[in-house]
């Protein structure tokens, strides 16, 4: 990504979960109304930044919909059984959360596929 800030890359931004989306859209636009006032006042440095936060304002609200309409898959928080006392091997105490987060995964896949 050229342009646009190097935290909010598409890929990153479909690990965030929805109330951190919404957080990072407040502070975009935060950001946005802050980078106008100093245009307008003609304090700005750097004008690529108006538009960079623009970009990713809109990326947000991309990630958000696309949620909305089932395209994107919500991430999926994994909860971790506690651990028991008797003896288990450490392949199978891996494997059940691995093949729920897999199955999700694959539920998803084939919504979206069947959406197009």
């Amino acid at each position: 990504m050229a342009i646009g800030s190097k935290e909010l890359a598409p890929v990153e931004l479909d690990t965030f979960e929805d109330e951190r989306l919404v957080d990072e859209l407040k502070k975009a636009k935060e950001e946005l109304f802050n980078l106008r006032f100093q245009s307008a006042t003609g304090q700005l440095d750097s004008h690529g930044r108006l538009r960079a936060v623009k970009r990713d304002i809109a990326r947000i609200y991309t990630v958000i919909r696309e949620r909305e309409l089932g395209i994107r898959a919500t991430p999926v928080a994994v909860e971790v059984a506690p651990k028991a006392a008797g003896k288990k091997t450490k392949k199978s105490e891996d494997a059940a959360p691995a093949a729920a987060e897999s199955a999700a995964v694959d539920a998803a896949v084939e919504s979206a596929e069947g959406k197009k």
